[in-house]
């Protein structure tokens, strides 16, 4: 296994975070991946790092303080107040956040209590929020397994986390002789088709499906596709890994139709399944779940503009991670497995000039903007997507759930 830590360690810290003259790093990991971060800070350190934060998370404790404590005690636990993180964002500190997969969360918590430490979480450190989304610090999200994410994932294996190791480094390429000049490949193919889509310059695209998804998506006039590859501080990165997707923001009045779930949804450690959502002028106006409906609303309503898109992706249903036929129970997982879209935040950088621009700026330009980014997937076998042109040209891009173009 340690050969294999090694080569992921190389790949996070040459490849995705591409790091050249930082010094200073945050690496946010579960506690229970300690093995791994003991190789992964001797190479930080052999690149050059000089500070690192280690920023240790556990659920267990989690949900032992969420059960015990009020919200203005919680507001003070490292779990949820990321305020250091400014301090290493005025040092443009790289950020590594290694994720476990979603578990069930303790019924002995109100929802109402999640969801607020949640929200808090996301805006205990502005200033890292905004030089992360104007690409003006190094970041990285990947994943190490958890026990029970493992259990989750295989409950009859008594090897479980060492199976799911093993996927990690499949989807990630680590079973290659060379996972960085593998990368190195499947991004210049990646570059190629968000060139072409972008030089398509499509109006609008339209999704339908056997699941009943008929969906309209205008996209911004001056909107960027991109991929997994992205422009971080002038250094090329990748910020989510695997990614198998290429992606843009649409604009944000200009969602309407209906769309259904193609996979489960995990929000808050509890499930969302089988479910849709109806748009009118890009908003949520109704929805429905199999499992989890009241999550559902609670999620679409629980901050301003979160019932607005933020993201529009493309993957293939025959990417190298859909082939694995296999749940994570984890977004950076299973969004890479599946079409999907994304509630709330847009991108900055899928609209020109974008990185320049304020919050007031991308509302014009009509990029929805939420302190809520949360994936879902909508890709499935049949799925079929058209791309109209603004000279109302219909060009097939998805067909039995691939790409044609």
């Amino acid at each position: 296994m340690n050969e294999q830590y090694e080569k992921y360690a190389e790949l996070l810290l040459k490849k995705c975070l591409n790091i050249q003259n930082e010094t200073s790093m945050i690496i946010n990991a579960p506690i229970e991946s300690i093995d791994f971060i003991r190789v992964l800070a001797r190479k930080a350190y052999e690149v050059g790092i000089k500070d690192i934060y280690f920023d240790y998370e556990d659920e267990d404790l989690k949900n032992i303080q969420l059960e015990h404590l009020e919200l203005d005690d919680l507001y003070k636990s490292s779990f949820w107040n990321k305020s250091i993180y400014d301090q290493y964002a005025k040092k443009n500190a790289v950020i590594l956040k290694l994720i476990a997969g979603e578990v069930d969360g303790s019924d002995k918590i109100a929802p109402e209590k999640i969801e607020k430490t949640g929200l808090f979480y996301r805006t205990s450190a502005p200033l890292y929020r905004e030089k992360q989304s104007k690409d003006k610090i190094s970041w990285c999200i990947a994943s190490v397994p958890t026990q029970k994410w493992a259990d989750k994932m295989f409950p009859d294996d008594k090897n479980s986390k060492e199976k799911l190791w093993n996927l990690i480094f499949c989807c990630c390429l680590i079973d290659q002789e060379n996972p960085i000049e593998e990368w190195n490949r499947k991004l210049e193919l990646k570059r190629k088709r968000t060139q072409l889509l972008n030089e398509y310059h499509f109006q609008m695209l339209e999704y339908k499906n056997s699941l009943g998804t008929n969906l309209k998506i205008e996209l911004p006039e001056n909107h960027i596709w991109k991929s997994a590859s992205e422009k971080i501080n002038g250094k090329d990165e990748i910020v989510n890994m695997p990614s198998e997707e290429v992606f843009t923001s649409p604009k944000r009045t200009g969602v309407n139709g209906i769309v259904y779930s193609s996979k489960p949804l995990i929000y808050n450690g509890m499930l969302i399944d089988k479910f849709y959502l109806e748009f009118k002028d890009g908003k949520v106006i109704n929805l429905g779940a199999e499992t989890g409906e009241e999550i559902l609303r609670k999620l679409v309503f629980s901050a301003e503009n979160s019932c607005y898109l933020g993201e529009v992706a493309f993957v293939e249903y025959n990417s190298p991670i859909s082939l694995l036929n296999v749940v994570f129970y984890n977004t950076l997982f299973d969004e890479n497995a599946s079409c999907h879209l994304a509630l709330g935040d847009g991108f900055q950088g899928c609209i020109e000039n974008g990185e320049t621009m304020t919050k007031e700026e991308l509302l014009k330009e009509e990029i929805n903007q939420s302190v809520m980014h949360t994936d879902f997937m909508v890709g499935t076998k049949d799925l079929e997507i058209t791309g109209i042109t603004h000279d109302q040209q219909k060009i097939k891009v998805f067909e039995n759930g691939n790409f044609v173009l």
